[in-house]
């Protein structure tokens, strides 16, 4: 996939991570579970890319993966002029202030021995910034920024809500001053209510300290609105990249279009078709002949069972992994432009 070079801080280039499935006595490996199977894209500076799919598409394990909390199998990562698979421990270390993620469960993700203060100065503590009175008043800074009294410095993870526990979260990714954050599933634990106060924070501390995003999500109506760009997985593959704009108003892949007509509308009326994909997700470790869709795809055809389509540019920065694109959708679009 190539895309226009432009103030780009962080590009992935065919990364794929692979995990062993072992049997028998001796635990030898006899398959992988492609979790992520040859993707790329690009994230510029100050712009967010939602990554969004089913679960068990890989979004999570290429986050994480990229972030090197998972050892790559093949690929490359570029962030901001450097290679991130090629650190040493020392280099790689140093860099880890500049990436952070903010983890999905906002219960688990937080040390529950640790009072909200420590967990916060504890980045600060491994780098060796500051002395204690510093990381202290940093520690209560941020818990400002992220809408929290500071005298909630000593207290304990179980004293607060999930919406609270997911803003202490977020104050322990910008401990470090990062310029790329992983929202892995942010707000899918939380109640609606709450999830638009912490996109509404997100979006604030985006314009605030000019950070990057890449948001992980499953819901497409969240994605729309803190996306930039968006970029579509299905078993392991990136399938559909395009502006938020252009996702929404032609969708070009058949799995895109079915996850967009689940999105439910508040107008029972509207006349709304839902596309209901039959059958189920294959395996990772054995994904189908040719395209990985075609099994549940509502318009296949032989030549998808034989070979893998192309990721290809369909339109104006719009990418696509399909034989068979709706062009009645991408005549429309052109009209429209």
């Amino acid at each position: 996939m190539k895309i226009n070079q432009n103030n780009f801080l962080i590009e992935v280039k065919n990364l794929r991570k692979y995990f062993p499935v072992r049997k028998g006595f001796f635990a030898k490996t006899h398959a992988y579970v492609k979790a992520v199977d040859d993707i790329s894209f690009s994230i510029e500076k100050c712009k967010t890319l939602g990554l969004v799919g089913e679960s068990g598409c890989g979004k999570t394990t290429a986050g994480r993966t990229i972030l090197r909390l998972l050892e790559p199998t093949s690929g490359e990562v570029i962030f901001d002029g450097k290679p991130l698979f090629n650190l040493k421990r020392r280099e790689l270390k140093s860099l880890r202030k500049e990436i952070q993620i903010i983890f999905q469960d906002p219960y688990s993700s937080l040390n529950p021995r640790m009072p909200v203060g420590s967990i916060i100065e504890e980045g600060l503590l491994i780098h060796r910034i500051g002395n204690k009175k510093f990381r202290r008043s940093r520690a209560k800074e941020l818990l400002d920024i992220v809408g929290l009294a500071p005298d909630y410095y000593n207290r304990y993870p179980h004293e607060f809500s999930g919406g609270q526990r997911q803003r202490i979260g977020i104050a322990r990714a910008l401990a470090l001053n990062p310029k790329f954050i992983v929202c892995d599933e942010a707000v899918s634990a939380l109640d609606v209510s709450v999830q638009a106060q912490i996109i509404n924070l997100l979006e604030n501390l985006q314009k605030e300290f000019g950070l990057a995003y890449m948001f992980i999500s499953h819901d497409l109506g969240v994605v729309k609105h803190v996306s930039d760009y968006i970029a579509v997985m299905y078993l392991g593959k990136i399938v559909e990249y395009a502006s938020t704009d252009n996702l929404f108003s032609n969708p070009l892949h058949p799995y895109t279009q079915a996850l967009l007509s689940a999105i439910p509308v508040p107008d029972p009326r509207s006349g709304k078709k839902r596309i209901v994909l039959k059958g189920d997700i294959p395996s990772p470790v054995n994904p189908p002949s040719g395209c990985y869709f075609h099994p549940r795809c509502p318009q296949a055809k032989d030549k998808c069972k034989t070979k893998y389509p192309d990721f290809e540019k369909k339109e104006n920065e719009h990418f696509c992994s399909c034989f068979f694109v709706n062009k009645q959708s991408m005549e429309l679009a052109d009209e429209k432009n």
